[in-house]
């Protein structure tokens, strides 16, 4: 998904990537035990992404440097925005984190700092991930512990927290708030309190900028959100002034959002009229090479999104002598 259109990822990056917003989050939600060992003053954001481009529909992520126990470390904080968590995460952490010291190995030298992986879980599905990389590991023996690399993630999983229970900087709670509800059937009637809380973001000098992020992500999210839904909320808590320029900046956005929606479906509708035609070419040419056995692996196939990918699978079979060969690169 192209990051335009994946609003998870754009309200995130915004709000998370505000430094004040960064260092109150890194103070409130990280353990005890670590904020003790952390300066959140040193708190700075970092511009490094480590999600390759085919994860970036499902997971969102920012890297912030910090002194931990006075020495230079990091905190790396991954949002997984899937309705349901990923069985591979403690894998996946392990490579962000690797890239993460390889960066710190082009600029400077041993020791390795320390990285602690955060995960922001606001998914409809209870979260049921193991909480170490040990854990995905076919042997428990005690005896193999030591030649195993291990490590735990932090999980922040926002469906543990009482909307009363989110506090501090009101961009974490906006943001914190609409995530949590994103994909609740209740999301719709959790709008105005989230809206009220703009009030003290329009007060902030730096707040304005954050109004248009957070009304994008409602008429993103939201099914059916109308300009004038948003009406009674700000008629009520804001300043008839303040209350007409957020109208007039809603009105925008909701404008610019069915433009964009009809780019997006053209887009798609190509995309798609590809996909089909390139599924049809590899039904073909496994029929004509491989027969009956090899239109097994259609229903597998099918569930491809990816183009480029479809495209790899329909040069492997001109090329895989069996059924094997092939089989290989479908499930690589």
């Amino acid at each position: 998904m192209n990051e335009v259109w994946n609003p998870h990822d754009r309200l995130f990056k915004e709000i998370w990537s505000d430094r004040e917003a960064a260092v109150d989050f890194v103070s409130r939600y990280l353990p005890e035990g670590v904020r003790r060992l952390i300066d959140p003053e040193t708190v700075e954001m970092c511009k490094d992404s480590f999600v390759s481009a085919d994860l970036r529909e499902y997971f969102s992520d920012l890297l912030y440097r910090v002194s931990i126990e006075g020495r230079a470390g990091y905190l790396y904080l991954l949002l997984e925005h899937k309705s349901f968590p990923s069985s591979l995460l403690p894998f996946q952490l392990l490579g962000y984190m690797k890239g993460i010291w390889d960066l710190h190995l082009k600029q400077a030298d041993l020791p390795l700092p320390v990285v602690i992986p955060l995960v922001l879980y606001h998914g409809r599905d209870p979260w049921h991930v193991e909480g170490s990389l040990s854990g995905l590991l076919s042997s428990k023996n005690p005896k193999l512990q030591q030649y195993v690399p291990d490590f735990r993630y932090h999980l922040i999983d926002l469906s543990r927290y009482a909307d009363e229970d989110i506090k501090g900087h009101v961009l974490v709670r906006v943001g914190m708030l609409l995530l949590k509800h994103v994909f609740r059937a209740d999301y719709r009637e959790r709008i105005p309190e989230s809206l009220k809380l703009m009030r003290e973001l329009i007060e902030k000098k730096t707040g304005m900028q954050y109004i248009e992020t957070v009304l994008r992500y409602i008429f993103h999210t939201v099914e059916g959100m109308d300009v004038e839904d948003l009406k009674p909320v700000v008629e009520r808590n804001l300043s008839k002034d303040t209350g007409e320029w957020m109208m007039t900046l809603a009105e925008k956005i909701k404008s610019e959002g069915v433009r964009q929606g009809i780019q997006q479906g053209m887009q798609q509708g190509m995309q798609q009229g590809i996909r089909q035609g390139l599924l049809e070419g590899i039904t073909a040419l496994i029929e004509l090479k491989f027969g009956e056995p090899g239109l097994r692996l259609l229903p597998e196939i099918s569930r491809i999104d990816d183009t480029e990918r479809l495209r790899q699978i329909k040069d492997a079979i001109r090329v895989s002598p069996d059924l094997k060969d092939l089989e290989k690169v479908i499930y690589h």
